[in-house]
């Protein structure tokens, strides 16, 4: 059994790299791979502690890209289409052009993350601060959306009220989300800039989540809408999709790896754990706690690089 997709402390997850790495030998994984967005700084943690218990490591990143090739459709006029895409065996040498390109996006993550606290103490949330945003992720890098929403109900629950799960996804809907009274906007990469600066280093990409990146307009347009998506996502280097995703049910799981093995691509999965923001997701074990992803799948992911 497989974890693909797993998140830390260094970016938008509650749990340390050992605590990550203990839980996994618990859970009997053969591999995880932790994916944390737009950084490999995790991997030497996780890496002594996945050596210490017994637990394959692969190195790995989420990313959040521009695809054009499908905008939205916003009724009048056309948007961009930002996508997640899963990264493995990711070089760690910082003078490698996918790490700049990594160092890029942690700046302008910064700079957004500055406006946002003004943004957001502008809208009555006068109490938070970056200060306390750094001491719940634990270092500038690692502040995302999710401890901007912790912050908002520990500092001002009178705004936002007593933290519970409806009223967590709520804080994103209203506040964080992409139409929320305080989103901002990221600078995306195109999707083929960032696959081509990985370019004869062995990287494997899979596209994360692809219903949620792709399908606009509800699950009975899946067999419809996603072989078009898959094709042409591999003619430009993806050779992966997350057909096994943690929050997908049973029948969707299969008629996605169905899907992406008449594409040509190899059907990658993960639970997509962040543990406490997520709590209804499990380690490897996903949403429904079926979630079971084949551990010939990591050795297909070896021979493709």
């Amino acid at each position: 059994m497989l974890d693909l997709h797993t998140h830390s402390r260094f970016s938008d997850g509650s749990d340390s790299p050992r605590e990550l790495a203990l839980a996994a030998r618990d859970l009997g994984l053969r591999a995880i791979a932790l994916t944390d967005h737009d950084t490999t700084a995790s991997y030497p943690e996780m890496k002594l502690a996945c050596d210490e218990v017994g637990v394959e490591l692969v190195s790995g990143l989420e990313v959040s890209l521009r695809d054009n090739e499908f905008p939205l459709d916003h009724g009048a006029h056309e948007g961009a289409r930002n996508v997640h895409l899963l990264a493995y065996f990711v070089p760690l040498e910082s003078a490698h052009p996918l790490q700049r390109q990594l160092a890029r996006l942690r700046h302008d993550r910064e700079e957004r993350n500055v406006a946002l606290v003004s943004l957001l103490n502008e809208r009555g949330f006068e109490r938070l601060t970056l200060e306390y945003l750094i001491s719940l992720a634990g270092h500038a890098d690692n502040v995302g959306r999710p401890h901007f929403a912790r912050a908002m109900f520990e500092l001002h629950p009178e705004i936002v009220g007593e933290r519970t799960e409806e009223r967590w996804n709520r804080v994103f809907a209203e506040w964080l989300g992409a139409t929320g009274r305080a989103y901002l906007p990221k600078t995306s990469i195109p999707l083929e800039t960032f696959v081509d600066s990985a370019k004869g280093a062995g990287v494997v990409f899979s596209i994360a989540h692809p219903l949620v990146n792709y399908l606009d307009d509800g699950a009975g347009s899946i067999e419809r809408t996603m072989p078009r998506v898959l094709n042409s996502l591999r003619e430009r280097g993806v050779k992966g999709v997350e057909a096994y995703y943690g929050s997908s049910d049973r029948a969707t799981r299969q008629l996605m790896v169905k899907l992406t093995r008449d594409a040509g691509m190899i059907p990658t999965g993960g639970s997509d754990y962040h543990g406490s923001y997520k709590s209804e997701v499990a380690l490897g074990r996903g949403r429904s706690g079926d979630l079971l992803v084949p551990d010939e799948i990591l050795d297909e992911l070896k021979a493709a690089r």
